[in-house]
């Protein structure tokens, strides 16, 4: 199977966890995105589902899909979100963020009663850190909040280049207004005390480490779709 095949396979698992009535949070990326298609499907069918889209991309996939959809200030409490993720370990710890997302995602992961992360089997690794760790900050003061992140990489026990996210030659902006410092790490050590240490810094709205988050995680690979709990 290709690498979108496997996306698609391990979206499709998630399916057996959702019932109609329920609550939705819908994540981003490409294997959320086949995710938000069995879900329009599911509706097509007569599902009555309630979703929350967690990046402006989503929200306008599920719009043509004719899902139905609500803002966290509507409905503050979800069922189940379902997302992707850059990378997953055997803790069900991830790093997320590579589509610009984070902060929705977060925020609407938070609001659900539970977290479950979708993903080829390449995304599992047996330590964080190779696909570099997204970090959301305001704009205002960024080459200071962006040496405030490298002492906190060193009180850690991380060390890496930090690069401002560019697209089209410009700085890629979120849909919150706010610019991404990518920090390649290679590998994270201490990820639970790294990711206190960037939340504790001023100008740092949120960063890619979803710690304690995801409950279940739906992995294909070549030998089938497995599932890992936390």
């Amino acid at each position: 199977m290709t690498p979108d095949e496997l996306k698609k396979a391990a979206a499709l698992a998630a399916l057996t966890h959702i019932k109609s009535g329920m609550k939705l949070g819908l994540g981003t990326g490409s294997t959320a995105k086949h995710f938000v298609d069995a879900v329009g499907e599911k509706v097509k069918q007569g599902w009555d589902l309630l979703c929350v889209p967690t990046s402006e991309a989503t929200r306008k996939q599920a719009e043509g899909l004719g899902i139905k959809l609500t803002t966290l200030d509507e409905t503050p409490v979800l069922d189940l979100t379902v997302d992707g993720a850059d990378e997953l370990d055997g803790q069900l710890r991830l790093i997320k963020g590579g589509g610009g997302a984070l902060l929705r995602e977060k925020i609407v992961a938070s609001s659900s009663r539970k977290m479950i992360v979708i993903a080829d089997a390449s995304k599992k690794v047996e330590v964080l850190g190779k696909f570099p760790l997204p970090v959301e900050v305001v704009p205002f003061g960024l080459k200071a909040t962006a040496i405030k992140i490298d002492q906190a990489f060193t009180w850690t026990r991380n060390e890496g280049k930090v690069a401002l996210r560019m697209r089209d030659g410009k700085s890629f902006v979120t849909d919150n207004g706010n610019v991404i410092l990518d920090c390649a790490l290679g590998r994270i050590e201490n990820a639970d005390k790294l990711a206190a240490a960037l939340s504790s810094i001023p100008g740092v709205v949120d960063h890619g480490l979803f710690i304690g988050m995801a409950s279940l995680a739906i992995i294909a690979g070549a030998a089938g779709v497995e599932t890992l709990e936390r």
